[in-house]
């Protein structure tokens, strides 16, 4: 029998924003019966013939409408792009209507991660508008609580509305310490919160 999991749904352009989905995962797995199912989605293009591979030559596969009915919980991130998230994301949030339609994702928790070039580049709008749409599809918002102590000493990344990173001009800002510790806490309370939400 398959473990419940916590679908980690993201677009990164310059990888930081993958990196930072996989350090959520990781969060998630320290948390005993759940997993991590990463994925991600196609790129888009203004050609409207243009066309993505079925299959990514890296890293997460594209996310299908089955991945999102049936996770136990949401974890969604996306590079800031003037304050909200990427359009790819945003395009394969449009298409979910079906699944608004018949409730699937009601009382599940969903929580957001992103990163930016500038430090005040749009990071909390971003966590805040990528919430939106599943609020509308009636999911719980979870942030970041300050009991997590990396909230009060970051210098780069990190809100209380989730998780992000400063990835600087020429995206090459590692991850900090602070926003690694912030990721692995959102993940694991992504995961405790499913987890006690699918019980009830």
């Amino acid at each position: 029998m398959s473990l419940p999991y916590v679908l980690v749904l993201f677009y990164s352009r310059y990888g930081a924003t993958e990196k930072m989905a996989q350090l959520i995962g990781r969060g998630i797995e320290d948390i005993e019966g759940i997993e991590a199912r990463l994925r991600t989605v196609a790129p888009v293009s203004p050609d409207t013939e243009a066309t993505a591979p079925a299959v990514p030559a890296s890293g997460a596969v594209y996310c299908n409408e089955d991945d999102l009915r049936n996770c136990c919980g949401l974890v969604l991130g996306s590079p800031t792009r003037f304050g909200n998230m990427a359009a790819p994301l945003k395009y394969f949030i449009d298409g979910t209507g079906a699944l608004w339609a018949s409730g699937a994702l009601i009382n599940k928790p969903v929580g957001t991660f992103t990163s930016s070039s500038s430090l005040h580049g749009g990071q909390e709008s971003t966590l805040l508008t990528m919430a939106i749409p599943m609020l509308h599809h009636g999911m719980v918002y979870c942030g970041i609580p300050y009991s997590e102590s990396g909230l009060n000493h970051t210098e780069t990344g990190g809100t209380p509305y989730g998780a992000s990173h400063l990835a600087g001009s020429e995206h090459s800002n590692e991850i900090s310490a602070h926003e690694s510790e912030l990721c692995i806490a959102l993940g694991k309370r992504i995961a405790n919160l499913s987890l006690k939400l699918l019980a009830e």
